[in-house]
């Protein structure tokens, strides 16, 4: 799915602002035709998560119902008009003047609708209807109910199955924009490197009567004609090309003219960083180059507008992570937006792209059609994200409950008997080695990865190419000990590469601190108990050289369930 740009044959119109809006506790809207209009609302900001905006809605997660009025300049007239979402969260249903457009399950990823023909002269309604509900056959489920987290038992208010607050709302771009009759539909970019010359591989769909294409990268330009098909891949290749890498972040621009009778009709216009990424004898190579990942898990999140767009937040985060030092992050627990991937490809920052599988158990209730709602999500993710160099890796999941508790009770016990037993659910090798088949069949130039708990019982890493692993001993284990739960992950991690012989990164580690907060000899929640946990953790990584970075939970603060 392009992302809508305005150039000369296209047109965009962003329609956040002030928004109508109500709650509906009592599912009475369908009944009552608010898909029609509603009076008795309040104003709302879009973008952002409804929770934090009115003071009796923070733990609303019901149902909540937004609408706003707009006109279509003339100038559209003869054009393609679409109607785009960024992101809802969760379960979004959505009315053009009392016409039903569809809908899209998932709080992370972009729909759209062709709205071309439900255009009415002068003013629309548009009317949108948000589920914020958690439910245990939705990614990622709630009200799991005796499942939750790991062996812990516990609960949470709201009772989700993940760590992080579950706002609700409309939280990206909402946007309206034109595209031409005959135009160009999609645009998919793979790169290698050959010697000094990069290799741009580059497939373009078109709708409508497109008669040719034209390329132009660089001060390359190829011209091809097309047939019945409307896919041709094309191979520029730029001689001493520059390699885009965290310490030259160089983008060429890729511009796609499409031709009718030997008149352009469309363009589009796309950056594109020149890059590979590969896995060899247990490191991870840019370019042909050993590289590490230093870095953070991160969240988008921030008071009032919760979950909501906000380009400052996005800046102000990458210059700290800048200034830190670090060249990666992973977008945990989500996609996060195709603003910040696109900072992302400018800066130099690789990402571990990760769908928002987390939370993920393998119980029969609503299990088949988790399953389907991860394969979904990570076919929209690749479609999404597929053109960005910034990426690197598809994360699967983050801690998925693949394990019966009673079973992994023994895997920390002995970490050893991983070695020659399976302790994953049968239904979540399945999965997991369908969603890497996946991966690597739409896109076979990036690395997989998953995130996991169980260690050396996560069966599931054998379909990975790299293994994610989150620990907090001397913290949640071995509590005010630092030396003695360093030393149970470092004997872990060896135990992890013997029995699956990959790569291995530190994808979640730290200790919490209240500012102000000193205390010698350091102890738990003093800054220099977490700046020792730190150090700690990170000295031990860099000794293993199958240890390929270190990944620092959290960037900054976030919301989470009571």
């Amino acid at each position: 799915m392009l992302y809508p740009q305005t150039n000369t044959y296209r047109q965009v119109c962003d329609l956040g602002g002030f928004w109508d809006f109500r709650f509906d506790p009592d599912d009475v809207g369908l009944s009552a035709n608010w898909s029609f209009g509603f009076a008795d609302s309040q104003p709302i900001a879009v973008t952002a998560s409804w929770n934090d905006q009115f003071a009796e809605s923070r733990d609303n997660f019901s149902i909540g119902w937004y609408q706003t009025r707009f006109t279509v300049p003339q100038l559209w007239s003869g054009q393609r008009v679409f109607l785009r979402f960024d992101a809802v969260n969760y379960l979004a249903d959505v009315w053009l003047n009392g016409d039903s457009l569809g809908g899209h399950e998932g709080g992370f990823l972009p729909f759209a609708f062709d709205i071309t023909d439900r255009l009415k002269a002068g003013e629309n309604r548009l009317v949108v209807r948000v589920d914020g509900d958690l439910a245990v056959d939705r990614v990622p489920p709630g009200k799991v109910g005796g499942a939750a987290w790991h062996t812990m038992n516990r609960v949470e208010y709201p009772d989700a199955n993940f760590g992080f607050f579950p706002y609700c709302g409309i939280h990206r771009p909402v946007m309206l924009y034109t595209a031409p009759p005959d135009a160009i539909q999609d645009v998919t970019v793979r790169t290698d490197i050959d010697g000094g010359n990069g290799l741009v591989q580059v497939t373009v769909e078109c709708v409508g009567h497109v008669e040719q294409l034209r390329l132009t990268l660089s001060d390359d330009e190829h011209t091809l004609s097309l047939g019945s098909s409307p896919e041709y891949p094309v191979t520029l290749t730029i001689p001493d090309a520059r390699f885009w890498s965290p310490q030259d972040p160089h983008l060429y621009t890729l511009r796609v003219e499409a031709l009718t009778s030997g008149s352009v009709v469309d363009e589009y216009t796309l950056n594109v960083g020149i890059r590979v990424i590969a896995v060899q004898d247990g490191q991870v190579l840019l370019n042909g180059d050993p590289v590490r990942l230093v870095g953070f898990g991160r969240h988008e999140d921030f008071p009032v507008v919760g979950r909501g767009y906000l380009p400052a937040l996005i800046v102000k985060d990458f210059a700290l992570m800048r200034w830190v030092g670090a060249n990666s992050f992973r977008t945990a627990h989500y996609p996060y937006s195709e603003q910040t991937l696109d900072l992302a490809d400018r800066l130099g920052f690789l990402i571990i792209d990760e769908m928002q599988a987390i939370g993920l158990f393998f119980r029969e209730d609503g299990l088949e059609r988790r399953a389907q709602l991860c394969d979904r999500y990570l076919r929209e993710l690749i479609s999404r994200d597929k053109n960005h160099p910034s990426v690197i890796l598809w994360c699967l999941a983050n801690e998925p409950q693949s394990v019966n508790p009673e079973i992994g009770a023994e895997y920390w016990r002995d970490f050893s008997t991983a070695l020659t037993r399976t302790y994953s659910h049968p239904a979540a090798l399945d999965l997991f080695k369908s969603l890497a088949d996946t991966a690597r069949a739409l896109d076979p130039t990036r690395l997989i990865t998953m995130v996991g708990f169980v260690g050396a019982g996560e069966d599931s890493y054998q379909f990975m190419d790299i293994i994610g692993l989150n620990r907090y001993n001397g913290w949640y284990t071995q509590a005010g000990e630092i030396a003695k739960g360093v030393q149970s992950v470092a004997d872990e991690l060896d135990l992890i590469y013997r029995k699956f012989g990959k790569p291995i990164l530190l994808s979640e580690f730290g200790a919490e601190a209240l500012p102000g907060h000193h205390a010698l000899p350091a102890e738990m929640y003093s800054e220099e108990y977490q700046a020792d946990f730190l150090t700690a953790y990170i000295e031990m990584a860099r000794t293993k050289p199958f240890v390929i970075g270190e990944h620092i939970w959290n960037l900054t603060d976030f919301k989470v369930n009571q």
